[in-house]
């Protein structure tokens, strides 16, 4: 071994857990899961928020919407921020950030600073996101691949399942600024785990210059709809404070996306996965998130609005989400070493389809075992869908570009999921009655993922991709793809 190799070695030992799996896990999920627990639990905290920050309705979905958006912009300045300073500094210091956003939050008395707190926790949580998962897909082994590819579909989508039962729980007997308190506790409990367990990876290039392409029109890119979707409660469809900022905040997102594929030297590699699987698995990804989002919030709204049932009850029937999570992850788990990686993933988008479908039987009588089954339907879509989506588009470019990617595929994950759940929501809302109304946005929502299905089909077999094994041992070595994916239309382009 010589001088630079024992240095480098010494760098990524010097904490005391450092390459320990089991802190490695942890690390990751305690950066991740609180911000998606909350993320699917505000809907039931907005009305006691309502009544304790004296705030219209507007105002606490703006903040969650905009929470919404740090997130999404919070991956893409990771993605700029990783390539010059340590991944362990930045972890560090976006759990810290997301507890003095929760504390932030909890202390709040006006709608103003508990936006600010909301908005800080969810920039940290997309930091994480990106300064956390890589290090824990890729430096563990491609051995152990397939069971970290299972914990981060807990992580990122069996929390989605548990958002309801919290916010049941903390709208009820329990105060809901309790709730930030014990998040603020998990923010600082991460730091220090972070400081003591996170691999070092101090070689990074501190004279990079800021990405000035990238990272304002990001911003733009999410804070502009995400504002325009919330303003749907004030002003409808026809409102221009609504369609105004979606329209240009789409057409920066466009920007950003040609930008980035032209550009040389990119932020996030889309020329890398601009092909065949990456791309069938991103929109994959965004159509199942996307639903699942939408379906969890009509539930919520059928169970409350016609229903009548208590925030606790609604929450504790939706629990039945976890189940489907739980199977999606042990199939995603068995799945990712073979061929078939692409059609299970096509499978968790026809369930959310399915999820839809079952819904459509909603009535008063019915309602309870209807939402637990559609439930345990789409808790699956979101663990067979949405994560292996996110490891095709991630398996298609090599490893060590791991971060970028993710923070590409969670931002177009995100504009799907907490863009289209608003529209389809309000859409239910201003139909009469109302239990007709989400029955016209849950036909949206099947149309939507049998129109998305078909084309995804059409791609996979107009790339003329044939099901192939992911070299996971290859890729995790560093410069290589698992997948060898055709270029778009190949198929027809040989003809």
């Amino acid at each position: 071994m010589d001088v630079m190799e024992a240095v480098a070695g010494r760098r990524l030992s010097r904490a005391p857990l450092a390459g320990n799996y089991a802190a490695a896990v942890t690390l990751a999920l305690i950066a991740l899961c609180p911000f998606i627990v909350l993320s699917t639990a505000s809907q039931l905290l907005t009305p006691q928020l309502v009544k304790d920050l004296h705030a219209s309705m507007f105002s606490v979905q703006l903040a969650d919407g905009l929470a919404n958006a740090g997130y999404a912009f919070g991956a893409v300045a990771a993605a700029d921020l990783i390539q010059r300073f340590a991944s362990w500094h930045l972890y560090v210091l976006a759990e810290i950030g997301f507890a003095a956003g929760s504390v932030l939050a909890a202390l709040a008395s006006s709608v103003g600073v508990f936006t600010a707190g909301r908005v800080i926790e969810g920039v940290a949580t997309g930091m994480l996101l990106v300064a956390a998962l890589p290090p824990l897909v890729t430096r563990h082994g491609a051995e152990r691949l397939p069971l970290t590819a299972a914990f981060v579909n807990l992580g990122l989508f069996g929390m989605v399942s548990v958002g309801p039962a919290v916010g049941g729980q903390f709208a009820g007997d329990v105060n809901w600024r309790l709730l930030f308190v014990i998040l603020a506790a998990l923010g600082l409990t991460g730091a220090a785990l972070g400081a003591t367990a996170f691999q070092r990876d101090d070689d990074k290039n501190r004279m990079m210059g800021f990405d000035k392409s990238a990272i304002p029109v990001a911003l733009a890119a999410t804070a502009l709809p995400f504002f325009g979707v919330s303003w749907l409660i004030r002003g409808g469809f026809t409102s221009p404070a609504f369609y105004l900022p979606v329209v240009a905040g789409l057409l920066a997102l466009c920007s950003l996306l040609l930008r980035q594929y032209r550009k040389r030297e990119a932020l996030m590699p889309l020329r890398l996965i601009a092909h065949t699987l990456p791309v069938t698995g991103i929109a994959t990804a965004m159509i199942t998130g996307a639903t699942v989002t939408a379906c969890l919030e009509l539930s919520i709204v059928y169970l409350q609005q016609v229903r009548h049932e208590s925030a606790g009850f609604t929450g504790a029937i939706l629990a039945a989400m976890a189940a489907g999570v739980a199977a999606g992850a042990v199939l995603f788990k068995m799945m990712l070493r073979t061929r078939w990686l692409p059609a299970f993933a096509l499978i968790g988008l026809g369930a959310a389809g399915a999820g839809a479908l079952l819904l459509l039987a909603l009535s008063p009588s019915r309602a309870i075992p209807v939402v637990a089954a559609a439930g345990v339907l789409l808790g699956f879509a979101a663990g067979a869908g949405v994560s292996p989506g996110l490891f095709m588009a991630g398996l298609s470019a090599p490893s060590n570009k791991l971060g970028p990617t993710f923070a590409f595929v969670e931002l177009l994950r995100a504009e799907a999921a907490f863009l289209v759940a608003p529209v389809v929501l309000q859409l239910a809302m201003q139909i009469t009655p109302l239990d007709h109304g989400i029955r016209v946005a849950l036909v949206v929502l099947v149309l939507l993922c049998a129109v998305s299905g078909a084309a995804i089909l059409a791609v996979l077999l107009l790339g003329g991709s044939r099901p192939q094994t992911p070299d996971l041992q290859a890729w995790v070595g560093g410069d290589q793809p698992a997948y060898d994916s055709p270029p778009l239309a190949a198929a027809i382009r040989d003809v």
